[in-house]
């Protein structure tokens, strides 16, 4: 299975074409309702069309936004894939120039402007992660905490306090379970742990 790939951050590029401009964002997101914000964000009231699409794992969607069907939407989407890139929005705005440009000069405006854009954006490996949660008590949670904020690909998530101590929702990359579930129990003595959500 070939590395799949993320954007560190946002990105845009446009041209014109025929008198009609494009402008593409792009932006890395974890869910549908990220996917949607930015979105409602980009898009354009000025544009005569704001064409999108995500993917995020196995869903995805997009719209051609009043282009013909699959003029649009579908292209930027093929942009994304085929730059094997996940958990990415892109949305294209153009507006109109006077020249018709026929389907297939669409596809390649839509298509094209969205791969520009994604091209030349800084990109990282999507890590495969794992749902955990770690509970610690007081005595520990500063060590802790900072171990795992230091352990790359940890992501942290709803501190949770209680009369014995704290826990946290993580994700912990897949292949870092094991190492990252000892040295929690290493630096506390064992009175913290991690324990894996099952999905």
């Amino acid at each position: 299975m070939s590395t799949l790939y993320t954007l560190v951050g946002g990105a845009s590029a446009k041209q014109e074409i025929k008198k009609s401009r494009f402008v593409a964002f792009a932006a890395p997101v974890d869910d549908e309702a990220a996917a949607k914000e930015f979105i409602a964000r980009n898009a354009d009231v000025s544009a005569g069309h704001n064409c999108f699409a995500w993917r995020i794992g196995q869903s995805y969607r997009f719209s051609d936004d009043g282009e013909p069907s699959g003029t649009a939407g579908k292209p930027i989407l093929q942009a994304i894939d085929g730059q094997n890139l996940d958990r990415i929005v892109v949305v294209v705005s153009r507006w109109f120039g006077g020249v018709l440009l026929g389907s297939g000069g669409l596809v390649r405006a839509y298509g094209g402007t969205a791969a520009m854009c994604l091209r030349d954006a800084e990109k990282e490996a999507v890590v495969d992660t794992v749902a955990a949660i770690v509970t610690c008590p007081f005595g520990d949670l500063a060590l802790v905490q900072a171990r795992l904020a230091a352990w790359p690909g940890v992501r942290m998530d709803n501190p949770m306090f209680d009369p014995q101590g704290a826990s946290w929702s993580i994700a912990v990359p897949r292949r870092d379970t094991e190492a990252l579930a000892r040295m929690v129990a290493d630096v506390s003595a064992a009175r913290a742990e991690v324990v894996l959500v099952q999905d």
